[in-house]
């Protein structure tokens, strides 16, 4: 009788599971789609996206062309690799196709500049303009820059460590669990990564709001973002409180991980190529010999670096940190001839784009010197930095910060690679 009861209760489970699988598939199924799978219920196909990245795309690729349907993060999600599909979803937010993050980055971010459109990212992409933009490079974030470098390279010569600080080590702490959250599947349940990323945002708003705070009853004056934005001494972006917060944590988000990792890998690919590494020393000798001594970097020196910025280009284009991004659909959308729902999202996957061989002869050797050639970086399949009216409003911005970095270190230390570490040392060899 009891092994009855279990071959009854087997069968069930079996008939209901595979009943779940095929309303999975018929929910999202519409005549004219494009091809894919949207793998188990609720979940997705989200495990394979997060883990096997690239190999993910590929196998998608070559077994449903360049346009395949699946569900990740929790969404139903159309994938793009092509070109020029993806250079048309990016060119045409007023044709139904707008920002459409997943809802684990919307709801631990907030209304950021990713979520908004019309007049209102206008407004914000102003705001963040004014702050990291170039104008705001050259004028105001230059001499920092330039200052903060230096002395922070000049601690590496006393082996000065700088005293912990609480509040930026518990800062860290937060916002680094933030982050982590917003690439998860967005079930509110405690022990998951998102729901840990929601604790983690309230911790991080609390301290912002406390530090703004502190800014509003102060006189005293810090020249910094934080202070652009509290003071706000033109009055053209005025932001509250709560946009302030978001907007400090838009540009921690955006920016400090693509920073630090192209910073990491030209440094690694300089020392893999000793010749390119001699042609940006040589290039940044050229400007000192051209200073009094203790002169600082100006905005001409920066521009000049072209040997610089063509490494920095060519280090992202191999070792990509932002290897696509997401957009949501307000109607139907037709594309390449296959209907995109209502409130689908459209991943546009731009890493393959950089490996193109032709728009990149040998596309898997480090060959900086193809971005000194006329017109490459504009090119219309170059999507570094996004394209459209979405273009990085911080691409100048981080590009000038990793440029001063290599300029005061290949013009003071000289560094090897042991093992799986960097190995810097005082001096020019």
């Amino acid at each position: 009788m009891m092994l009855t009861m279990f071959y009854y209760a087997l069968a069930f489970t079996i008939f209901a599971f595979f009943a779940v699988l095929k309303w999975n598939s018929l929910r999202y199924s519409r005549k004219g789609m494009p091809p894919g799978s949207l793998g188990w219920p609720f979940v997705g196909e989200t495990i394979k996206f997060l883990t096997q990245g690239p190999d993910f795309m590929k196998r998608g690729t070559l077994r449903h062309g360049s346009l395949f349907k699946t569900h990740v993060l929790g969404s139903p999600t159309v994938i793009s690799t092509d070109p020029e599909i993806n250079r048309y979803i990016l060119m045409n937010e007023a044709k139904g196709l707008v920002p459409g993050y997943p809802d684990s980055m919307r709801k631990i971010l907030g209304t950021n500049i990713s979520e908004v459109h019309g007049a209102e990212h206008k407004r914000i992409r102003g705001s963040l303009l004014s702050l990291v933009g170039p104008i705001a490079v050259k004028d105001r974030l230059l001499t920092e820059v330039d200052d903060f470098m230096s002395s922070y390279l000049d601690n590496w010569d006393a082996v000065v460590e700088d005293e912990p600080n609480s509040f930026i080590e518990y800062f860290k702490a937060s916002f680094d669990k933030m982050a982590l959250g917003t690439i998860s599947l967005p079930f509110k349940i405690p022990g998951t990564q998102y729901y840990r990323g929601l604790k983690a945002r309230e911790k991080v708003l609390a301290m912002l709001r406390e530090l703004i705070a502190k800014r509003r009853a102060s006189s005293a004056t810090h020249n910094d973002i934080l202070d652009q934005l509290v003071r706000n001494e033109d009055g053209k972006y005025k932001l509250n409180d709560e946009e302030i917060m978001e907007q400090i944590t838009t540009i921690l988000y955006s920016g400090y991980e693509t920073v630090s990792t192209t910073t990491m890998m030209s440094i690694k690919y300089l020392c893999d190529n000793p010749d390119i590494l001699q042609a940006v020393r040589d290039e940044h000798f050229a400007i000192l010999q051209k200073k009094l001594h203790g002169e600082r970097i100006n905005w001409d020196d920066y521009k000049s670096m072209r040997q610089t910025r063509a490494v920095l280009l060519e280090t992202m284009r191999l070792a990509s940190v932002v290897n696509g991004v997401m957009r949501r659909t307000t109607k139907d959308i037709e594309l390449n001839g296959y209907m995109i729902p209502k409130g689908w999202r459209v991943y546009v996957y731009t890493r393959d784009g950089n490996f193109d061989p032709i728009l990149y002869e040998e596309p898997f050797t480090f060959n900086p010197r193809r971005w000194l050639e006329k017109g490459l970086e504009t090119h219309n399949h170059n999507m570094l930095f996004g394209a459209g009216g979405r273009v990085c409003p911080g691409k100048e911005w981080g590009m000038f910060k990793i440029s001063i970095f290599i300029h005061y270190l290949v013009t003071r230390y000289r560094y090897i690679i042991n093992s799986s570490h960097i190995l810097i040392y005082n001096g020019i060899c």
